[in-house]
C-alpha cells in the first residue's frame, strides 16, 4: 500500500496548498513531510489510514533532482540502529 520514502496524497491539502507528502517514518505513528513547505506532521496510523488517498510516486521512482525537499531513504534514520547514529 505505502512504504517509507513514497510520495503520497492525502484527502485534503496542507495549509500551504500542496497535497504531496513524503513518508519519513512508519510505525504506530506515521510521520509525513509536506513537499511544498517542508512542514513535518506525525499522525497515528489509524487516522493516517482514514486520510490517505493514494501513492503518487513509489520511493524507488522518485527523481531526487526534481524534488528539492525530498529526503532520500539512506538519510532517513531508522529506529534502533546505533551504527547509523554514529555516522552522523
Amino acid at each position: 500500500m505505502f512504504n517509507l520514502g513514497d510520495i503520497i496524497t492525502m484527502k485534503k491539502p496542507h495549509a500551504c496548498g500542496v497535497n504531496r507528502w513524503e513518508i519519513i517514518r512508519l510505525g504506530a505513528d506515521i510521520k509525513i513531510k509536506c513537499m511544498g513547505c517542508g512542514h513535518i506532521v506525525m499522525i497515528p496510523r489509524a487516522e493516517f489510514n482514514k486520510k490517505f488517498k493514494k501513492v503518487l510516486t513509489p520511493a524507488a521512482d522518485v527523481d531526487t533532482a526534481e524534488e528539492k525537499l525530498y529526503l532520500p531513504q539512506n538519510q532517513i534514520m531508522r529506529p534502533n540502529k546505533l551504527d547509523q547514529q554514529e555516522d552522523l
